[in-house]
């Protein structure tokens, strides 16, 4: 049987086990995840916190991971600036950036989440407004999601992926995992 891991990936981690090309100081997955032989399945930049999934399972990873598959990765993020309807109907629509249209979003204004705090925390701007939306895309490109907010006007202070499907970072603190298992549609 597959092994499925949910982690809350902290600001500042690298979304793999080992240092690699960025530098010896930095965090990895190893510092929070002990197990032997599982992988992420996807990406999170290192300024990007929230859900990531592990598995030891290639095919239930690339299912995961593969934009073909179209699982929906639901974000958190806050923004500068106060997002209008027209920046969001935008978002709904498909955003152009220089690898192509993005496929159509689902985008909301939402009130402010009650996220664990970030470490360090985001910096406030007295004389610049900032906002929360959520945002569901159905494809994984680099920093998408950074891309399209900037693009529309509204540069990403704080991104935090919630959730993947129906998988969710619900109760997770930074750091913390749990083994979870697999839904429908996803398995090999």
């Amino acid at each position: 049987m597959s092994r499925l891991i949910l982690l809350n990936k902290p600001y500042g981690v690298l979304s793999q086990f080992t240092g690699g090309s960025e530098g010896p100081a930095r965090k990895t997955l190893a510092e929070f995840v002990g197990l032997p032989d599982v992988y992420p399945a996807g990406r999170l930049d290192r300024d990007s916190e929230g859900l990531l999934i592990l598995t030891d399972d290639g095919n239930v990873q690339a299912r995961i991971a593969d934009p073909r598959f179209k699982l929906p990765k639901t974000y958190l993020v806050q923004v500068e600036g106060d997002i209008d309807d027209k920046s969001l109907e935008r978002l709904r629509q498909g955003i152009p950036l220089k690898d192509g249209l993005t496929r159509p979003a689902a985008a909301e204004r939402i009130s402010p989440p009650d996220l664990w705090p970030r470490d360090p925390p985001v910096r406030f701007r007295k004389s610049i407004a900032d906002c929360w939306i959520k945002l569901t895309i159905r494809e994984g490109r680099n920093r998408q999601v950074r891309r399209m907010t900037a693009a529309v006007g509204h540069p990403t202070l704080r991104l935090a992926r919630w959730s993947i499907g129906d998988w969710t970072v619900a109760g997770l603190e930074p750091g913390e995992w749990r083994e979870a298992t697999m839904r429908a549609g996803v398995r090999r």
